[in-house]
């Protein structure tokens, strides 16, 4: 049973989609605006290349493993509540980073700040399905969702750059104090409440060991690049994130109310959902941070011209994001998410083309087609993990959404930076080996992203369109928890 849409006035919609697209801007561009920052950050602090990694996995790490529980919080204790404290929360940790006075301090002020986007996430899609029914309203809502999620992230490197150019890099986080503050106001007066009227209980022990073995196998990665893949370090932290994620599967089979319900990966197409999230992080999203330092430290842009070398992309991306709800219902979501994934693919293989002595826009052909890929995949799956869930359980839907999609940066961020040598991503460090390593992780990004697209179109080949009910396509019915 679920709990019927009450019709909300245009005010209302108009002002919940403000807020939920203007956190969420926040929470992309904090993970995007960093990577043109990190240059800088690593001249004023000094860290090694691991604590210089970590600035931007410890934020994508722990928004990945809290998403899953404060989806299923935020269905029992209320959305918009919760909403309210992940503003506040993440606006805080934003204070931190600011003024944090070493590399280890803004990494543990990253987390904080992750804790609170996680929060945010959990809440943002079901907010959405809460005051637009399905039909064209939603379709809309979510385009300009998908559109906040791709050009955020994809303008963050040249809003960083101008803020770390004609500022400092302490300016990308202290931004976002105003504009928490008047996203609060905005909620407090205009977003409505919901909740789930059969909600879930907190699941601990599948919280500690989440977070355990994913925060264990990406310091295990980022040392075994730093150190050596013998050294103890990086030995045992695998280890134990082997055996904690091993536990974590365990245990969310016998428990009575799991933060990841088993029998949610039953239904085929929320399943493969999961899969191209991850994949489109973990390839795409996560290779910005490589391009990035690539773009200043071997070609010795500043960080505005190497925000401006994303430009055109993020253009291209927020136009086909918005065209995407003119043709809901008319293209099947297995070849939407399949194309865009492919295009993704082939985006990264063309900037395999990076040279040490190559042109500021040698990146630029394959950032576009890669981003228009993005800007199609984003809506189509954000409408995918609402119709496949009820409206009682939005919440947990969006939140297991949000934390493939987290893990896949903070484990892609750490992976493919294994296949660059250490030294080399620093200032000083060898170019070559530098655009040598880059090549490769391309590569492998681009190899993540055609093995999503073919679990796309292996699992939704049934899915018709994300507004449609289950049982006019033939498709699995929606979830059940």
């Amino acid at each position: 049973m679920t709990t019927p849409i009450v019709p909300r006035n245009v005010a209302t919609r108009r002002a919940t989609l403000v807020a939920v697209c203007v956190t969420t801007a926040m929470l992309m561009l904090d993970i995007a605006v960093v990577n043109t920052a990190l240059p800088s950050i690593a001249s004023d602090l000094e860290p090694g290349v691991s604590g210089l990694q970590w600035v931007v996995d410890a934020y994508t790490l722990a928004l990945a493993t809290v998403v899953l529980s404060a989806g299923s919080w935020a269905d029992r204790r209320g959305r918009r509540h919760v909403f309210l404290i992940g503003i506040l929360w993440f606006t805080a940790a934003s204070l931190l980073c600011a003024l944090a006075p070493t590399i280890w301090v803004l990494d543990l002020a990253r987390a904080a700040q992750g804790v609170g986007g996680a929060v945010l996430f959990a809440c943002s899609l079901a907010l959405l399905a809460d005051v637009f029914e399905k039909g064209p309203a939603r379709a809309s809502a979510l385009a300009a969702y998908g559109a906040t999620i791709g050009g955020a992230f994809a303008i963050g490197p040249l809003v960083g750059g101008l803020l770390t150019e004609m500022l400092d890099w302490r300016a990308i986080f202290l931004v976002n104090v105003p504009i928490g503050l008047i996203t609060l106001a905005v909620t407090v007066r205009w977003v409505p409440e919901s909740r789930d009227p059969h909600p879930r209980g907190a699941d601990v022990p599948g919280q500690i060991l989440v977070s355990t073995g994913l925060a264990a196998l990406v310091f295990g990665l980022l040392r075994g690049n730093e150190a050596g893949w013998l050294e103890p370090q990086p030995v045992v932290a695998l280890i134990v994130a082997a055996a904690a994620l091993v536990g974590f599967v365990q245990h969310e089979l016998r428990t009575s109310e799991p933060m990841l319900p088993p029998h949610l990966l039953a239904n085929r197409a929320f399943a493969g959902a999961q899969i191209a999230a991850f994949a489109i992080s973990a390839s795409l999203f996560a290779v910005f941070v490589y391009t990035t330092i690539y773009l200043q430290n071997v070609l010795h842009l500043s960080p505005v011209e190497a925000g401006l070398v994303y430009l055109p992309a993020t253009v291209a991306m927020f136009v086909v994001a918005g065209a995407t709800a003119k043709f809901d219902g008319r293209v099947p979501v297995s070849v939407s998410l399949t194309c865009s994934l492919l295009l993704v693919a082939v985006g990264l293989v063309m900037m395999t083309a990076v040279d040490v002595t190559g042109s500021k826009y040698v990146l630029l052909p394959g950032f576009v087609v890669a981003c228009v890929g993005a800007g199609v995949f984003n809506p189509v799956m954000s409408g995918l993990v609402l119709g496949e869930s009820t409206s009682d359980h939005s919440g947990l839907a969006a939140g297991i959404n949000d934390a493939f999609r987290q893990t896949g940066i903070a484990v892609g961020v750490a992976g493919l930076g294994a296949l660059l040598p250490a030294q080399s991503m620093l200032l000083g460090g060898s170019p070559h080996e530098f655009v040598d390593g880059l090549q490769q992780a391309l590569l492998v990004a681009a190899f993540i992203a055609a093995l999503g697209a073919l679990v796309c179109a292996a699992t939704l080949r049934t899915t018709r369109s994300v507004d449609e009910p289950a049982e006019q396509t033939g498709g699995s019915a929606p979830m059940t928890v």
